[in-house]
């Protein structure tokens, strides 16, 4: 029970057409799960939407109020299709206004035309998200993060947010890899240890390649004793299932 009272959460919402369309890879998921690993903050949602205002305003509203944070990425340019900060605004239902201090730098490196004014707006009751690699901040309201989605941007981004969430308890991994073995075999044994400890998260993940076949066994939670009791416990049922191809993987 302890466990579960010290979760926190944050979901992802992935702006952008360019997303869906395939014209650009989005690696802005896997840099914020990570990221906020260190925490100790789960990310149990993820989502990807085109750049359509009652989609994004629909999302964010259901994604902020379900979880503890909420970290958008995208739609915050200069352009007439970035309009990420209209739909926080209407989502939170507040007006935007322009930031002196975004315009004070944007003035200092470009004329400001009404396109680069746009990257100025900010939610009333809003605060800035630092950006410590090249142009205007982010920004955020209440609960709610909004970066960009330059990748290289938005890790430095994140960087400023990472410091004002509440953080959790640290989860815990142990990954065995089993080799020789297909998941139809490891099912069995995997599925009942599972089912002992229902407040831990158990996994399998196959790989295939030159060197043969298995699968790589991960169990993660925030009880370190238990997860140790688990892998041990793991390893003896698939022993028993006549399954003894099994190495430890030792986190680097």
């Amino acid at each position: 029970m302890a466990d579960q009272l010290s979760r926190v959460t944050c979901a992802v919402l992935i702006i952008g057409d360019e997303i869906l369309s395939g014209r650009t890879q989005d690696t802005n998921l896997n840099s914020i799960a990570r990221y906020l690993a260190q925490f100790g903050i789960d990310v149990p949602e993820a989502r990807v939407v085109g750049d359509i205002e009652s989609e994004i305003v629909g999302a964010i509203n259901h994604l902020r109020t379900t979880y503890d944070y909420l970290i958008t990425t995208g739609g915050i340019g200069p352009t007439h299709d970035d309009i990420t900060a209209d739909c926080v605004a209407a989502a939170f239902g507040v007006a935007l206004h322009e930031d002196q201090s975004i315009l004070d730098l944007l003035s200092a490196r470009w004329e400001l035309t009404p396109a680069r004014r746009r990257m100025a707006r900010v939610p009333d009751g809003g605060f800035l998200v630092k950006n410590p690699v090249q142009g205007p901040p982010g920004f955020g309201i209440e609960n709610v993060f909004v970066l960009a989605g330059v990748p290289s941007i938005m890790r430095g981004m994140l960087e400023d947010v990472g410091p004002r969430l509440r953080p959790g308890a640290v989860t815990i991994s142990k990954t065995l890899r089993v080799d020789g073995s297909g998941e139809g075999v490891i099912a069995a044994p995997l599925e009942a240890t599972a089912k002992a400890h229902p407040d831990l998260s158990l996994g399998s993940y196959p790989f295939f390649g030159p060197e043969g076949f298995g699968s790589n066994l991960v169990i993660r939670g925030r009880n370190a004793a238990e997860v140790e009791a688990t892998f041990e416990e793991l390893q003896v049922a698939l022993r028993a299932a006549g399954i003894d191809k099994l190495t430890p993987v030792i986190a680097t």
